[in-house]
């Protein structure tokens, strides 16, 4: 498995204080923010650009619209002085934004995500990403979402939409690894 070269972006996707309301239902992976701090402050270290996406819900019924305080993103994940916000409306970081202009400007060919949710944005946007020929890696254990009802009134699990949502993105349009590995990648290349 090849390391990531300087090329590579890590985005960070809706991190976001609306995301800890209770309307959202249970969420799985509460070692999600550990992992992302790690993932963070290692990208951070080697100088390698992280971007931010963040949800700017048009619904008057969502925590994630503008001018309310879920709108903000969570402190453990807070844009450093340089980082861009890619400020979108839709589940895709590409709709609406300049995010793809600005990788191809600035020569990045890879993108690394985390954040949330797995099936919805994050997977939206892998899938947009690998379809426009960026190298798409997803972090597995960076990643969560929420339990749902199916159309069928089933509840599916958190767990369950999860190991879907990435068995669904991993070969296809990304390659889904654990926090653990990125880290081992990024110490590897500054071995040199």
């Amino acid at each position: 498995m090849e390391n990531f070269g300087p090329n590579a972006a890590l985005l960070m996707i809706d991190l976001q204080q609306g995301f800890d309301e209770p309307s959202w239902g249970r969420r799985n992976n509460p070692e999600m923010e550990a992992r992302i701090q790690e993932l963070l402050v290692a990208w951070r270290a080697g100088q390698r650009p992280v971007l931010h996406a963040r949800h700017m819900s048009t619904s008057s019924a969502s925590p994630l619209r503008p001018g309310q305080t879920g709108n903000d993103f969570k402190l453990y994940a807070l844009p450093s002085p340089g980082e861009p916000v890619f400020e979108k409306r839709v589940n895709s970081c590409f709709i609406g934004t300049s995010l793809e202009a600005d990788l191809r400007r600035l020569g990045y060919d890879t993108l690394v995500l985390a954040g949330l949710t797995t099936n919805h944005c994050v997977s939206t946007t892998a899938r947009m990403a690998g379809n426009l020929g960026f190298k798409t890696w997803v972090i597995s254990d960076a990643t969560a979402t929420f339990d749902r009802v199916g159309p069928d009134g089933v509840r599916y699990s958190a767990e369950e939409i999860h190991a879907v949502a990435l068995s669904d993105l991993h070969g296809e349009f990304a390659t889904v690894i654990d926090t653990g590995t990125v880290l081992g990648k990024l110490a590897a290349v500054s071995r040199g």
